[in-house]
């Protein structure tokens, strides 16, 4: 621990994910289990043997359980229970729980700052996190202006404590914002069970593609539009409908405020050619939107690769200016790593854990 400020030190991480995320086992949870069995056999590799029972094991689920029926979220949450309670690990009271979205965002923020150093009580400004998932997506910052924390809903705010400091950020999850849900939503199908509804037609999709995807344990027919307009100006009519009136503007946004984005803005960057995966980079929202125009406009192989890349860029065009409000010519930092530390919410969770910090 840095005993000048109370700051622990990360020595190292061992980071591991697996796909798909459990609400896809909706309807199988004991396959869910064997998926949490994969990870802690990590874990057992990673940790000695002698430390085995004193290290605790936390499971925290985000957005897609918290879209599922309670019953079947409650089905999986009793399968990790089980598997963790067989493990040799130490199991604290209530170490498997569905997040809230206001803790997934604040966690993603610890974990951004405590890895830039600006968890220091002298060190420079803070950064803002934008995380993107299938589910849900947070924004979370430090306002800077009194305007935006008086024009800001009650439940927006939040104050807490960390490392003797108290923090007063700015933060909201929207639960059915995240990318996949979203393409849901633009087909007017979030929360219908699946393959039962009909055929979903989109501007968004190539003209002649037809196919499915899955989200949250069902599949989803959809196509093109074969007569219809494609193309960015007629996809984004219908992203729109999902962020306008839902997503609110923070006062300061439409100044020049630093946020790092992670999570799908990184990979569908990535994915367009817009950054390199290895170092990641600096992206104006103007870049998003041109490549989108060009993804959605011109069908090339990147749209084989995926058809659903001209949807999900222009979703998160719309995003990040139409709902969030942020100016086309914002610089996004987008990162997958600081200090080859995974830029999530999960080492705000473990920090949170060891620190029981007060969210209040």
């Amino acid at each position: 621990s840095d005993k000048l400020y109370g700051l622990p030190v990360l020595d190292n991480e061992m980071f591991h994910s697996m796909k798909p995320g459990l609400s896809a086992f909706a309807d199988i949870p004991e396959i869910a289990g064997h998926t949490v069995r994969q990870l802690l056999r990590v874990a057992k590799k990673t940790v000695p043997p002698v430390e085995w029972k004193r290290t605790p094991v936390l499971f925290r689920a985000t957005a897609g359980l918290r879209l599922l029926p309670p019953e079947k979220a409650h089905a999986l949450l009793e399968e990790v229970q089980d598997v963790f309670d067989e493990s040799p690990f130490y199991v604290p009271v209530d170490s498997v729980s569905i997040m809230n979205g206001t803790n997934e965002g604040i966690l993603a923020w610890v974990t951004v700052n405590f890895l830039t150093g600006r968890l220091h009580r002298n060190a420079q400004k803070t950064v803002g996190i934008l995380d993107l998932g299938g589910g849900s997506t947070q924004i979370t910052f430090l306002p800077k202006s009194r305007k935006t924390v008086e024009s800001a809903p009650a439940d927006y705010m939040v104050r807490f404590d960390m490392f003797s400091s108290t923090y007063e950020l700015y933060t909201h999850s929207y639960l059915g914002n995240g990318i996949k849900a979203a393409r849901l939503s633009a087909l007017g199908a979030l929360g219908s069970e699946g393959t039962k509804h009909t055929h979903q037609h989109t501007s968004c999709l190539p003209k002649k593609y037809a196919g499915e995807f899955s989200f949250g344990g069902f599949s989803y027919h959809v196509s093109g539009v074969s007569d219809g307009v494609t193309g960015f100006r007629a996809c984004s009519q219908e992203l729109l409908t999902v962020v306008k009136g839902i997503i609110k503007q923070p006062l300061e946004l439409k100044d020049s405020s630093t946020f790092y984005a992670f999570s799908y803005y990184f990979d569908h960057a990535v994915e367009a050619g817009l950054i390199d995966e290895s170092r990641g980079g600096a992206v104006k929202i103007r870049d998003f939107r041109k490549r989108a125009k060009e993804v959605c406009n011109r069908p090339s192989e990147r749209t084989q690769l995926n058809p659903f890349l001209c949807m999900d860029l222009t979703y998160i065009v719309c995003l990040l200016k139409d709902g969030f409000g942020f100016k086309e010519s914002t610089v996004l930092q987008l990162t997958k790593k600081v200090r080859n530390v995974e830029t999530s919410w999960a080492l705000g969770a473990a920090i949170y854990h060891f620190q029981k910090f007060r969210i209040h």
